[in-house]
């Protein structure tokens, strides 16, 4: 059986509500196609901890942040992407190595352990994109 590619974007306030909001869209389109719990599972985690730095490290700058979703038989990638402060080229080298990460940056641990492949572009005054890779699996589709 083959079934759709999806595609999709939303734009949240840059507000603590909009995470759980991701998650619900997300997972219901993720399970609506017939992905598997699992990988369900592994890319809300993902998503939530991108989310998540975008609305606590963004900045002021930053009022609104898009999560856009593609989804096909074999792969989800999710981007989340702000227009916020970004981050410098040295704190982003201390995100690739996982021993010395604080508590508060852990985030992008999770996310490694979750999906196939992480990438992060970001800029200082220019925004922030983390992609999430994942291979999927998929089960029957849940009947409408």
């Amino acid at each position: 059986m083959t079934r759709p590619k999806v595609r999709f974007c939303l734009v949240f306030e840059r507000e603590l509500l909009s995470v759980p909001v991701m998650r619900q869209v997300l997972g219901d389109t993720l399970r609506g196609i017939g992905v598997n719990e699992d990988s369900v599972a592994d890319i809300l985690l993902a998503a939530t901890e991108a989310c998540t730095n975008v609305v606590l490290h963004a900045g002021q700058s930053a009022g609104a942040y898009t999560v856009a979703a593609t989804v096909d038989n074999a792969a989800c990638r999710v981007e989340v992407t702000d227009a916020g402060q970004g981050c410098s080229l040295s704190w982003r080298a201390r995100l690739r190595r996982s021993g010395d990460l604080a508590e508060s940056g852990r985030g992008f641990a999770i996310m490694r352990a979750c999906v196939d492949e992480v990438s992060l572009r970001s800029a200082p005054g220019r925004g922030t994109r983390v992609v999430l890779d994942k291979r999927i699996h998929l089960e029957a589709p849940i009947a409408a």
